[in-house]
């Protein structure tokens, strides 16, 4: 058994108390994410600007997690990203059916990334050193393939896993937010839901995570928020 499937029980408890915030759309798990991390009063500003700050933005109608960085560095909040492929995943492009101009949109937003103090490290970030970040430093962005994440206590995407594994699927992709850990579990936060605490098992947290399209895109937080 590998190291990412064989991460040591821990007998504390550790949660970064944000903000629970659903997602408004069927797009914006990302935005919804990074609502979390902010204050009231940045997220009041967010909500009350939303459409301004998207358009401003560039992404309108779909979020990229080179586009988070940004939101997050709008609002100050220090981080890194990581991820297998700096650039435009081809496959993901082509079968989402993603034109040309929104590609090349993406690719310029990474190339400035440095020149405006977004970190992004082309690397997989393992399990091991994700869950070290979460207990140590601030809560993760990770992009999952969403019915492969199933929740231990409110059993979300229970039975669209168990299709997926008998009949397989199509990749879709989502953010969710890694807030904490208990015991053997990975706490987050899941913006498609009502304001809940969910858990899953790092294994499974691997799976969805590591699914083709996610490029295993992660930002970690460098806020704590767990007092």
């Amino acid at each position: 058994m590998s190291t990412r499937d064989n991460i040591p029980t821990k007998p504390k408890y550790i949660e970064h108390k944000v903000h629970h915030y659903q997602q408004c759309f069927n797009w914006d798990c990302g935005i919804a994410c990074v609502m979390m991390l902010l204050s009231l009063e940045q997220r009041d500003y967010l909500k009350k600007h939303f459409t301004k700050i998207c358009h401003d933005e560039g992404f309108l109608q779909s979020t990229w997690t080179i586009d988070l960085c940004f939101l997050l560095k709008r609002f100050g909040i220090e981080h890194c990203m990581y991820t297998i492929i700096k650039g435009v995943n081809s496959r993901r492009a082509i079968n989402d059916g993603i034109n040309y101009q929104a590609c090349k949109r993406v690719q310029i937003r990474i190339s400035n990334a440095e020149e405006v103090g977004i970190s992004i490290k082309e690397k997989e970030l393992r399990m091991e050193e994700l869950l070290s970040h979460v207990e140590c430093n601030g809560p993760a962005i990770v992009l999952v393939d969403s019915p492969l994440l199933i929740c231990d206590l409110c059993k979300h995407n229970k039975m669209k896993a168990e299709f997926r594994r008998a009949f397989g699927g199509r990749y879709k992709g989502h953010y969710v937010l890694i807030v904490g850990r208990s015991g053997n579990k990975v706490l987050y936060r899941d913006p498609a839901l009502s304001a809940r605490l969910c858990a899953t098992s790092p294994a499974r947290l691997h799976a969805a995570r590591r699914a083709p399209g996610t490029d295993f895109d992660v930002i970690l937080i460098n806020r704590d928020y767990s007092t």
